[in-house]
């Protein structure tokens, strides 16, 4: 033993013991970082305690399940498992659990998707897991196309470990083809006939960058998949669940073992009381997992039977009689997937949503326009809450899904919202990265202060007690839980309204639908066209949220709209168009987009030049000027107009921050946020769109301190969010703008006098509490 490891087991040992007795914190990470600090190679070193190897859990969703579970399967089986339970899944959380036990059988280690690439070179793990992947983070992470390139430069690095992957995901399924390492593939084997969410991560082939073609899609991009240009398919099953039963009161399965050396072969039966087609991923790759290792079906089953969350996935607590759900959702597919079992639970019910920004969580939260709250509207009586620092911007986003939903301060006050609900009905908890601990611990004192005033009320109505009046436990249970309420009368609940209704009402609180100029916008049988191009290659950062603002913007005041979503292959008559959408994309599809576009290039200069409207954000903007980034290259643009865009560095060199922008169209100040590798010159003469006036965001480039361009109707940005989502006044302006092109282009109509005032107070809100929190008056 080297004297740095021992220096760095000593440093562990010592962090760790003051933490738990003396701060009285949890030692996931901290003694795992400071014993790499002494000795890097801490985990290899450390590997040797594992005398029958290690098995790391990697993917977007699902990895402290999974990683618990298969735990749990080995211990269940005899075994000393090393794991790192609590979900500290960076290096410094994998050296701390190596280093907490002494000796073990076997390493069970949930790891970040990024930080594999830095643990599987020193543990050179017998085994990676590679559950799924999803967009997440991006302003950490980046592109899929990245993590991707990282995870196989992890195994390459590990030529002996073996690939046990989701291949019904052909982002994961891509991965197994580039390695040379030995590969196992799991999956469900049959079409459970689910309703599809609106965004998939990765609908093209990931060799030949073709659109795949689907035999059956089970959620996001998982699925039974092939491609008719170059063959790329989902790869034989080596693990298949089929008869997959899923119910409100839980899901069951078999699994499709493979052959044994001696060709007999297995079939694993799988029963949980969860929901979800996620759940049976999490449970296939688990099932797969543990028999690979040797364990039986019932060391599987008896871990499953036994499994009780501590961690906020999947937690299940009990508020006096009421059931309530904690679970963690941070992407667009882990939400989705989360409304589903809301949806199906047909008992009366609450939902409330806590969303943070925080390092851990991901400062962009655009990826809330990727989420079906749809789903939700046509709940009735449906009680929606949320909060987090990015409350705000979800009950933005809620109010475009035809929900009223009110902001909580805390988890506490939505639990207060919770206690009024009949003693029959649920409530779920969701809660991304940092915000999940924070409810999870409300949730705890409320459980215990319920534990705490039912002992109290037993005792006073002991005989042992005195001679004070009986008081019934139901009573003292009561009153614990109205001194626990806060001082102040909470806010009137939210009511979910249907979708169907809401496309057509006024908004909240305003009096538009009273007023005649609603219907003066577009002539009856004569609606106001928007195009969005490519929406099934170009929303990476919830830019199709743009599209939804304006259509409901002009469906609250009555006004006809049309709106033609051009997916790749279809064509458009941009002669029969007022308002144009086009957003960015990752570099494989924004690269299958351009084509198109390049091809429209005549018609979309034409459009331009007759005052046609155009919204173009991101790489959609970059692709306006005469020169843009298409990944690594430098590529000829539209040239609709004088800039071009270049790149200093590399892709990683990217300018990513929450920004706020002046512009000389508007009173009200644009927030938004910026992330993007191209640096973007205007033409002598070019007009941005706005100045930067936040300390963060620089804008186009790394100098001029603006942002975007402004050419007769275009708006080019590199403002996500969506841009509009908090911004009702930029989306007016186009619509006022489309309104006068749909006037002249048709005779008919009031043009922008139909654009009566709405109650904006949500929208402005969320502008007012970002426009603070970034030093701008």
């Amino acid at each position: 033993m080297s004297l740095q490891f021992a220096a760095a087991r000593a440093i562990s040992s010592v962090s760790t013991w003051g933490l738990k007795n003396v701060f009285h914190r949890p030692a996931a990470y901290f003694p795992g970082k400071a014993a790499l600090r002494v000795d890097p190679q801490v985990i290899a070193h450390a590997s040797s305690r594992l005398t029958k190897g290690s098995v790391m859990v990697v993917g977007t969703n699902g990895k402290t399940t999974v990683t618990n579970l298969l735990a749990d399967v080995l211990e269940g089986e005899g075994a000393l498992v090393a794991c790192n339970r609590t979900g500290a899944n960076l290096g410094s959380g994998v050296a701390a659990a190596l280093l907490h036990a002494k000796s073990a059988d076997w390493g069970v280690f949930e790891i970040d998707e990024l930080w594999l690439a830095k643990t599987l070179p020193q543990l050179q793990a017998t085994y990676v897991v590679l559950l799924n992947l999803f967009r997440d983070q991006l302003d950490r992470m980046g592109e899929i196309s990245r993590i991707q390139d990282s995870i196989v430069g992890a195994l390459t690095s590990s030529p002996a470990t073996t690939l046990i992957y989701n291949a019904d995901d052909p982002l994961c399924a891509a991965i197994a083809d580039r390695i040379a390492n030995p590969t196992i593939g799991f999956g469900i084997g049959e079409d459970l006939g689910l309703p599809q969410n609106s965004v998939a991560d990765a609908l093209m082939c990931q060799k030949c960058s073709g659109m795949l073609e689907y035999a059956y899609r089970q959620y996001g991009q998982l699925g039974d998949y092939s491609c008719p240009t170059c063959g790329f398919s989902r790869p034989a099953l080596a693990y298949a669940a089929r008869n997959v039963e899923l119910s409100a009161a839980g899901l069951s399965f078999s699994l499709e073992a493979p052959p044994r050396q001696d060709g007999t072969s297995d079939k694993l039966s799988v029963r949980a009381p969860f929901n979800g087609a996620y759940m049976v991923y999490n449970l296939a790759a688990v099932a797969a997992v543990a028999d690979t290792l040797g364990c039986t079906n019932e060391a599987i089953q008896r871990a499953i039977d036994a499994f009780d969350p501590q961690n906020g996935r999947l937690q299940a607590f009990d508020l006096e009689g009421r059931r309530v759900l904690l679970n963690l959702a941070k992407n667009p597919t882990g939400f989705n997937q989360n409304l589903k079992i809301v949806v199906q639970d047909p008992a009366r019910k609450a939902v409330a949503f806590f969303v943070n920004d925080k390092e851990g969580d991901g400062r962009d939260v655009s990826w809330l326009w990727d989420i079906d709250f749809e789903e939700l509207g046509a709940h009735d009586g449906l009680v929606v809450l949320a909060g987090g620092a990015r409350g705000r911007d979800m009950q933005v986003r809620l109010k475009y899904a035809g929900i009223n939903a009110d902001v909580v301060e805390n988890a506490d006050d939505a639990l207060e919202r919770v206690y009024q609900l009949p003693k029959d009905a649920n409530a779920y908890l969701i809660a991304n990265y940092t915000a999940l601990p924070i409810v999870q611990d409300a949730l705890n004192r409320r459980v215990e202060a319920g534990r705490a005033a039912h002992v109290a009320a037993a005792a006073s109505s002991s005989p042992s007690a005195g001679d004070s009046e009986p008081v019934s436990s139901a009573a003292a249970a009561s009153a614990a839980a109205e001194r626990l309420r806060a001082s102040t009368a909470p806010a009137p609940v939210g009511k979910a309204h249907s979708t169907a209704s809401a496309a057509n009402a006024s908004p909240q609180g305003a009096d538009a639908a009273a007023d005649p100029l609603q219907m003066e916008g577009v002539s009856a049988g004569s609606s106001l066209v928007i195009a969005h191009l490519f929406p099934d290659l170009l929303n990476l950062y919830g830019d199709g949220g743009n599209v939804r603002i304006l259509e409901q913007r002009l469906a609250w005041r009555g006004i006809p709209v049309q709106v033609e979503r051009v997916r790749h292959g279809q064509s458009v008559d941009l002669s029969s168009v007022d308002l144009v959408v086009l957003g960015g994309g990752p570099d494989r599809e924004q690269r299958l987009a351009s084509v198109e576009l390049m091809r429209m290039r005549d018609d979309l200069k034409a459009y331009v030049e007759d005052d046609g409207v155009l919204l173009a954000v991101c790489g959609g903007y970059q692709i306006l000027g005469y020169e843009w980034l298409l990944g690594d290259e430098v590529v000829k643009g539209l040239g609709i107009v004088d800039m071009t865009t270049e790149r200093p560095g590399t892709s990683a060199d990217r300018l990513i921050d929450n920004i706020v922008l002046r512009s000389p169209l508007l009173a009200q100040p644009i927030v938004g946020y910026e992330n993007h590798a191209g640096r973007t010159h205007l033409g002598t003469g070019v007009e941005a769109f706005g100045d930067v006036v936040s300390a963060g965001g620089h804008g186009n480039n790394d100098d001029d301190r603006r942002d975007g361009v402004r050419y007769k109707n275009v708006i080019g940005t590199y403002l996500h969010g969506p841009l509009l989502a908090k911004n009702p006044h930029v989306a007016d302006d186009l619509l006022a703008r489309a309104l006068d092109r749909h006037v002249k282009r048709t005779g008919k109509g009031a043009g922008r006098a139909a654009l009566v005032p709405l109650d904006d107070a949500v929208e402005l809100a969320a502008n007012e509490e970002l426009c603070k929190r970034f030093g701008v008056a």
